[in-house]
């Protein structure tokens, strides 16, 4: 495996926050690719790139541990986590069941003031798939739709979880590539979300997160089988 090679998108870095945001542009660095799975994360390279010392990237590199995003081999050091299909669907099965509470207490609480915030990250959806369309920023926007659910339940346990999953599922799909031949259709899948919070039917606005949530799964982790077929000797 090759190490961490010299990369002029890492710029040096002031002292404030420091480990925050040497873990943010790792994090970027991976879920787009540009640190590929299995890529082993020289400390002493970031570091150097970053003009930091080599602590605040290891343990910047520990908090993309505990998010999912590398791994640890003791006396090897960090590496991109390569993603199982088996591990990406019990990824999905949690996601679930953590936005299916959020849209059972949305329900709950009321909508009312989610609603408008959800309805305006749906147009961000469909203004990034527009021209000069990219997929790690439409991946973003995806993500935030999702993290906004789980912040206008109210509930902060449910937000936390999602965020510390978050990096990890934006890394499953960005891996894939696309999982719609039309980018816009990315963003008109979460229309029925928001039409059956809407509704007031808390059974209807269950079902089009499932639906969704479900889709996204079975089309990630078959691409990922396939993927995992194609590398076997």
């Amino acid at each position: 495996m090759s190490e961490t090679q010299d990369n002029d998108a890492f710029r040096p870095l002031d002292r404030e926050g420091l480990v925050q945001r040497v873990a943010r542009l790792l994090s970027k660095a991976i879920v787009t690719g540009q640190l590929p799975p299995g890529q082993r994360l020289s400390e002493s390279v970031v570091a150097r790139q970053l003009g930091v010392s080599r602590a605040p990237v290891r343990e910047a590199a520990r908090l993309l541990e505990n998010s999912g995003l590398v791994t640890y081999a003791p006396n090897r050091g960090f590496f991109v986590r390569k993603i199982t299909a088996r591990e990406l669907d019990d990824l999905y099965e949690l996601r679930l069941v953590i936005e299916v509470a959020a849209v059972r207490r949305l329900m709950r609480d009321g909508v009312e003031a989610a609603a408008p915030a959800l309805a305006r990250q749906i147009d961000e959806m469909r203004r990034v798939a527009g021209p000069g369309f990219d997929m790690a920023t439409q991946v973003e926007a995806d993500m935030e739709f999702h993290r906004l659910l789980c912040s206008g339940s109210g509930n902060p346990k449910f937000l936390a979880v999602f965020d510390q999953i978050a990096a990890e599922s934006a890394l499953t799909i960005m891996l894939i590539g696309r999982l719609y031949d039309d980018p816009v259709g990315l963003a008109e899948t979460h229309v029925p979300i928001l039409d059956a919070l809407r509704s007031g039917v808390e059974s209807d606005a269950v079902e089009a997160i499932r639906y969704h949530i479900d889709v996204a799964r079975d089309v990630v982790t078959a691409q990922f089988r396939e993927m995992e077929e194609d590398t076997r000797p």
